[in-house]
């Protein structure tokens, strides 16, 4: 018993460290290229998760970057269409391994609680060939309230439920997936991909709406 407390405690504290501050770094030059999925605010949906994890493994992609509000749907929102945060919740978990997540405004300690990756991060720092990236929930940060970055510096957020791509500053680029399952303003159902070289938006079937060079 005390060493399974021991392993339990050891574990939380891992967690805990690594949702202080969360930091990914995506280095393509000589091990080929690296395809990183990114999608933002679930919401509990577990029919819009189901199609997530099947695009997931369509793509091949070697990692999946959520940008917070996995499990709630929030008290600004419509029920999504299968609302179901447990099965959520499981199929997440079943990608532990090649999740990163950052904190959204609906997500809490007691998701942290039944979800096995960290998702208390308030941001996360990628870099892609000489670009950083900010990605954040954008809750917080956001283009009227903007982090500290440099020129050529990329700011990801989701939130707003909006695909969005837009140059701003010093050679700077907003960018944002839009909502996997409650999308608005007549936006698709849709995630994001990373490569060293460029960015897609796609709709959960694969359908390719808008490229970006990084």
């Amino acid at each position: 018993m005390e060493i399974k407390d021991a392993q339990v405690e050891n574990y939380d504290e891992i967690l805990f460290r690594m949702n202080r501050y969360l930091q990914c770094n995506f280095m393509t030059g000589g091990q080929g290229q690296m395809n990183i999925m990114i999608a933002s605010d679930i919401h509990g949906s577990a029919y819009y998760c189901s199609k997530l994890m099947e695009a997931f493994e369509r793509e091949g992609a070697d990692r999946l970057l959520l940008l917070g509000d996995l499990l709630y749907h929030g008290p600004r929102n419509d029920l999504p269409r299968d609302y179901a945060p447990k099965e959520v919740l499981h199929m997440l978990n079943e990608k532990k391994q090649k999740i990163f997540c950052v904190r959204g405004n609906c997500d809490t300690e007691v998701d942290q609680m039944v979800l096995e990756f960290p998702i208390l991060a308030d941001y996360a720092i990628l870099e892609a060939e000489t670009r950083l990236i900010y990605a954040t929930h954008g809750h917080v940060f956001h283009l009227q309230h903007l982090p500290m970055l440099q020129p050529g510096d990329l700011l990801l957020h989701g939130h707003t439920h909006i695909p969005a791509w837009k140059r701003f500053g010093e050679n700077n680029l907003y960018v944002n997936p839009g909502s996997v399952s409650i999308p608005k303003e007549g936006s698709p159902h849709s995630y994001m991909m990373l490569t060293d070289k460029n960015m897609g938006w796609k709709t959960l079937t694969g359908e390719v709406y808008h490229m970006e060079s990084i």
